[in-house]
Order: structure tokens, then sequence, then C-alpha cells
């Protein structure tokens, strides 16, 4: 018996949570995207970002990451509040 309080339950929880967790959030993909366009040596402008954005969208592999992008267009877009 182990006296040192480990609980195999709660490490599994955790790193069955931490697996589940794929999308990176809105500022991380935001930041990503004004790397590859700066990478590039391009100028940031909105227009960029959007183009970047798009180009994701069309590319998402499911429908929380399209849904994850279209939120990113309209807060870009000032359409969320």
């Amino acid at each position: 018996m182990r006296q040192d309080g480990y609980q195999p339950e709660a490490k599994n929880g955790m790193a069955c949570y931490f697996n589940e967790v794929t999308q990176p959030s809105q500022q991380e993909m935001l930041g990503q995207i004004v790397l590859e366009i700066l990478r590039a040596g391009n100028s940031l402008t909105r227009k960029a970002i959007c183009a970047k954005l798009l180009t994701r969208l069309e590319r998402a592999s499911g429908t929380e990451q399209e849904k994850h992008y279209h939120d990113l267009l309209g807060l870009l877009l000032g359409r969320i509040e």
C-alpha cells in the first residue's frame, strides 16, 4: 500500500484533459498567423491576416476548427463583441 497519496485516477483525469485540448487559443492562433506573415517579409495588415485566416479555414479538418476560424474572422472584422 502506498503512503505518498498517489491517486492514479486523478493523474489519468489530468492527462485526459490535456489530451483533449487540441485547439490553440485565439491569441495563440493570431500570434502564429502574425509570425507567419512577418517571417514571410510581408506587411502586417488586416487584409493579410484575413487572407491567412481564410486559407486556414479552407483547410480546416473539422467543424470545431471551422468555428474557431469563423470566430477569429468575426473578431478581426468587429462582428463579435
